[in-house]
């Protein structure tokens, strides 16, 4: 179907929803219901311009959405395991003892600067960027109150080094999921990106490294949090089920959620044994494996399904034939990547990536992990180009802005573009 004038309107309903959706991310995040609605509206339209051209292309529908819900089921119950298992060891106490021990040491604020942002990279690797970034953001918030340039420029390294920390692992973020559920790599090739992911990371945090107060912050009293029963072992069960959603896709050929639903079971038998241990506790403080996936991140998935369907409808009537031809015909694959990292730091990077998995241009492994990493550490420009940055802006009450992290942004596109000279130096050939 080619893009007409009716198809003009879905573009335009597309633009206002995600205006929407930016709009509401400064106050409570992302929020799903706009791109939901415009999703219905797209496809109610492809519906209307089928019909016009006969009762075939009509016909054409019903495999197309059964094909796209597919695709996002795959990744809806992947993630949705993820969120189970972060929520589970959530609530097990393993973050806040990280917290405690953190806030018990007597480090300075250049020391725990570095210290901090480590730990966010290699934890955004497992756990989404989102999670990392909240999780240790309550640190740096906690011991840089006295000191809001150090809070600032704290959680400016959080959000680098969250977004850098995703790119080089599919678990680490929706997008990079996305290019492995596409099999355009494979699961021990995205790790190609891990030392440009650290050279993004590293070039920004070390021209920031110079900005931070030389001082020692106030030592926090207090002793370490007790982690609860189980959390060690909920630990091991996520590292297991990791291994299975691998295995399932390395030797067995099936899709990666299966394995991730195998490690759900699993966790949701071991709840049991941990609910029994607990049970001199109120029944409302006994661990329950459907608190956590209730405590999942939905407004997010659901985002993720609008996302998809609005983009999947788009690509329907002929937009995505048109943008890749521009993009990766004209411009050239490596331009249009690049390209792709900034359209991340103003655009949200899952329906810009989404956007050229449906283009799904002939592009070989060097170009699919150059836009796998462009896409991840793009968002890091600015502070509402990633989840990691505006929920951090939200719980900072002030002192970590816009403005703040686009002074710093000069230092952040350095850090981007040494990155796709590394990758291109290692990866090229």
């Amino acid at each position: 179907m080619v893009a007409t004038e009716r198809g003009l309107y879905c573009l335009l309903i597309f633009i206002i929803a995600y205006i929407l959706v930016m709009t509401e991310e400064f106050t409570e995040l992302r929020k799903s219901k706009p791109v939901i609605i415009a999703a219905a509206i797209i496809w109610g339209e492809v519906a209307y311009m089928a019909a016009t051209k006969g009762p075939e292309k009509l016909a054409e529908l019903d495999g197309a959405i059964v094909h796209h819900l597919a695709e996002y089921a795959e990744l809806m119950l992947f993630l949705l395991v993820a969120m189970t298992y972060i929520n589970a060891m959530a609530n097990r106490n393993v973050f806040e003892r990280l917290r405690s021990w953190l806030l018990s040491r007597s480090f300075g604020y250049r020391k725990l600067f570095w210290i901090t942002g480590v730990i966010t990279f290699f934890l955004s690797a497992v756990a989404d960027n989102l999670t990392s970034a909240l999780l240790i953001g309550a640190v740096v918030l906690a011991v840089g109150k006295d000191n809001p340039r150090f809070t600032a420029l704290g959680l400016i390294n959080l959000v680098i080094a969250a977004n850098a920390g995703g790119a080089f692992s599919p678990f680490g973020d929706i997008t990079t999921l996305m290019v492995w559920q596409a099999e355009k790599a494979t699961f021990f090739q995205f790790f190609e990106l891990f030392i440009p992911s650290v050279v993004n990371y590293l070039v920004p945090a070390a021209a920031m490294h110079f900005a931070i107060p030389d001082e020692q912050p106030e030592q926090t009293q207090g002793g370490l949090v007790p982690l609860k029963i189980g959390a060690l072992t909920v630990c091991g069960l996520f590292a297991l089920t990791i291994a299975l959603a691998v295995s399932f896709r390395q030797f067995l050929h099936l899709p990666p959620f299966l394995g991730m639903m195998l490690g759900w079971g699993i966790l949701s038998l071991f709840a049991f044994w941990i609910k029994f241990q607990e049970e001199h506790l109120p029944e409302d403080q006994r661990f329950d494996i459907f608190d956590m996936v209730k405590e999942a991140e939905w407004d997010t998935l659901l985002f993720f399904f609008g996302v998809i369907f609005c983009v999947a409808g788009l690509d329907h009537i002929g937009y995505m034939d048109l943008t890749a031809e521009w993009m990766y015909q004209d411009l050239g694959p490596t331009v249009a990547n690049i390209l792709v990292g900034f359209l991340s730091a103003i655009v949200d990077n899952i329906p810009v990536m989404f956007a050229v998995l449906t283009m799904d241009p002939d592009m070989d492994l060097y170009q699919w992990l150059l836009v796998t990493l462009t896409a991840g550490v793009g968002g890091s420009m600015l502070s509402i180009g990633s989840a990691a940055g505006v929920a951090l802006m939200g719980i900072s009450k002030g002192k970590y802005t816009f403005f703040s992290h686009l002074r710093w942004t000069p230092a952040i596109m350095a850090g981007y573009f040494a990155s796709i000279a590394v990758h291109y130096w290692l990866n090229a050939s």
